[in-house]
C-alpha cells in the first residue's frame, strides 16, 4: 500500500498546487487582463474542446484500466491498439464537427458569435486532450497518478499564466493567444510522453495478434459503453457553459466560469482519490473480492465526504472574501450563488462516492446507458428551462438537479444489483458536524468586514471547530487511531 499511498499524497499535493495556481489565474488574472466577454470566449472554447473529448476517445481510457490486468505480458501491443483506436475515434469526431458546423454556428452567432472564428481551436485542443487521456490511463493502470496530474493540473494551468501575462504585455496579440491554448495541451502531450519514454512504459508493438479470441471485440464494445457514462459526467460539466454562452452571452460565462472556478476546488480530493480507487477496483472485481469493493465504497463515502464538506464550508464561508480580491469584482460578484449551486452539485456527487466507478468495472456497465441518457436529458431540458428564467443561476441550478438525480439513480441500482452502500452512522454525524460549523461561524463573524484578516481568522475558526467535532463526535474512528499513532511514533 506505500506506493499507492504515495502516488495518493503525490496527487493531491499537486492537485492543490493546481488550485492555487488556477485560483490566481481565474480570480485574479483573467479578470485583470481580459474583458468579461474574451474570458467568456477563453473558457467556452476549451469547455466545448473538453465536451467533445471522451466522445473521440470512445471510453478507450475505462477500457485501458478493465483490460489491463488481463494483458499485462501485451501491454504494449494493448497500448498500440488503444492509440490508433483513439486516433479513429477523434478522426470519425472531426469529420462529424465539420459536417454540422452551420448547426454550431447557428447555436452561438445571435449571442456570441466570436465563438464561430475559432473553432479550428477547438478541433486542436480536443487531439491533443485525447491523446493525453490514453497515456494518463496507461499510467493509471502501471499505479502511477502522480505525474500525470502534474502535467494536467499545474504545467497546463502554469502555462495560461505564461500565455496571458505574454498577452498583457502586447507580445502576442488576442487571437495568437487564443491559438495558443492549442500549444498548451501539446506541451503536456509532448511532456507526459517524455515521462513514459523516461520510465520505460512507453513502447508500440504493432504485432496485434497477441490478443486472445474475442478479446478486442469485448475490448470495444465495454470502452464504448462506458463512453456515454464518461460522456455525460464530462456533459453536465460543460453544457452548461456553452448553453450560457449560446443563450445569454460571452460576458455572462465569464461571470459563470469565475464562479465555477471558485467552487470546483470542492471535489479535488474526490478526484484524487477515484484516480486511485479505479484500478484498486477493477482488481477486486477481477478476483471477486466483492466485500472489499463494498468496504471500500463505504470508506470513501466518509473520508472524501468529511475532507470536501470542510471544503465547502470554508469556501462559502469565505465567499464574500474570495469575491473581495477579483479586480472589477462588482461585475463578478453577481455569480455569488452559481458557487452555492455548484458546490451542492459537486457534494452530491461526493456524498455518493465511487458509485460510477463501480459500476463501470463490475459486469453491469452496460447500466451506464441508462443512467447517461436519462442524465442528459434532464441537464439539456433542465437547462432550456431554468436559463430564460433565472439566469446563470438557472444553470447551476440545473447542474446541481442533474447531478443529484443522477446519483440517486446509480445508487439505487448498486443497491438492489450488488447490495453494496455507502452509508453509515458517520455520514450522518459529519452531516450534523456541518451545520453546526457554518452556524457557529455565521454567529461569530456576522459583522465582520470582507479582507485578508478576515479570511485567514475565519478559515482558521472553521478548520479549528471542524476538527475538533471530528475527534468529539467519533467520526472515522479507525482512521483518527492510524493518525494519533503516526503522531507518536513507534514505541520505543
Amino acid at each position: 500500500m506505500k506506493p499507492l499511498a504515495r502516488q495518493s499524497l503525490l496527487t493531491t499535493l499537486f492537485s492543490y498546487i493546481g488550485v492555487v495556481i488556477g485560483y490566481f489565474n481565474v480570480l485574479w488574472l483573467l479578470p485583470f487582463v481580459l474583458q468579461p466577454e474574451e474570458i467568456g470566449l477563453f473558457r467556452t472554447l476549451q469547455d466545448m474542446a473538453l465536451l467533445i473529448v471522451p466522445i473521440a476517445q470512445l471510453g478507450i481510457g475505462n477500457g485501458i484500466t478493465r483490460f489491463f490486468p488481463l494483458v499485462k505480458d501485451k501491454k504494449y501491443a494493448f497500448f498500440t491498439m488503444s492509440l490508433l483506436l483513439t486516433f479513429a475515434g477523434f478522426s470519425v469526431v472531426s469529420l462529424l464537427f465539420l459536417v454540422f458546423k452551420n448547426q454550431i454556428v447557428l447555436a452561438f452567432s445571435t449571442n456570441s458569435p466570436e465563438v464561430i472564428d475559432f473553432l479550428g481551436v477547438v478541433l486542436f485542443i480536443t487531439l491533443f486532450s485525447v491523446m493525453n487521456t490514453i497515456l494518463d490511463a496507461f499510467c493509471r493502470s502501471f499505479m502511477k497518478i502522480a505525474v500525470p496530474t502534474f502535467f494536467r493540473e499545474v504545467v497546463n494551468r502554469l502555462s495560461v499564466a505564461v500565455l496571458v501575462g505574454l498577452y498583457f504585455f502586447e507580445w502576442l496579440s488576442f487571437d495568437q493567444m487564443i491559438w495558443g491554448l492549442a500549444i498548451l495541451y501539446l506541451i503536456s502531450l509532448l511532456g507526459m510522453i517524455g515521462y513514459m519514454v523516461k520510465i520505460n512504459i512507453f513502447k508500440i508493438d504493432f504485432n496485434l495478434s497477441y490478443f486472445p479470441k474475442g478479446f478486442r471485440t469485448d475490448f470495444l464494445k465495454y470502452s464504448l459503453i462506458t463512453l456515454l457514462g464518461t460522456a455525460g459526467s464530462v456533459l453536465i460539466m460543460k453544457i452548461d457553459s456553452l448553453m450560457v454562452s449560446s443563450m445569454i452571452g460571452l460576458d455572462a460565462n465569464a461571470i459563470y466560469t469565475i464562479a465555477f472556478s471558485i467552487a470546483i476546488v470542492i471535489e479535488l480530493p474526490r478526484r484524487a482519490i477515484s484516480q486511485v480507487a479505479m484500478p484498486v477496483i477493477a482488481e477486486h472485481f477481477a478476483s471477486r473480492e466483492y466485500s472489499k469493493i463494498n468496504k471500500l465504497y463505504k470508506d470513501v463515502a466518509v473520508h472524501q465526504f468529511l475532507i470536501c464538506l470542510l471544503l465547502f464550508l470554508g469556501i462559502w464561508s469565505n465567499i464574500d472574501n474570495l469575491y473581495f480580491f477579483v479586480p472589477n469584482n462588482t461585475v463578478y460578484e453577481t455569480g455569488k450563488w452559481v458557487v452555492l449551486w455548484i458546490g451542492l452539485a459537486k457534494m452530491s456527487d461526493i456524498l455518493f462516492s465511487v458509485n460510477g466507478e463501480i459500476i463501470v468495472f463490475s459486469k453491469y456497465y452496460i447500466f451506464n446507458i441508462t443512467a447517461t441518457l436519462i442524465m442528459c436529458v434532464a441537464v439539456i431540458v433542465l437547462n432550456l428551462v431554468l436559463i430564460p428564467s433565472f439566469g446563470i443561476e438557472g444553470a447551476a441550478v440545473a447542474s446541481f438537479l442533474s447531478l443529484l438525480i443522477y446519483n440517486i439513480i446509480k445508487y439505487a441500482y448498486i443497491k438492489v444489483r450488488l447490495g453494496f452502500d455507502p452509508f453509515s452512522l458517520d455520514i450522518a454525524k459529519i452531516f450534523v458536524l456541518g451545520l453546526m460549523t457554518f452556524a457557529l461561524q455565521f454567529f461569530i463573524f456576522q459583522s465582520s468586514k470582507a479582507g485578508l484578516t478576515d479570511i485567514i481568522v475565519r478559515s482558521i475558526s472553521i478548520t479549528v471547530l471542524y476538527v475538533s467535532g471530528i475527534y468529539f463526535m467519533g467520526i472515522a474512528k479507525e482512521s483518527q487511531k492510524i493518525l494519533l499513532e503516526k503522531i507518536k511514533g513507534p514505541r520505543p
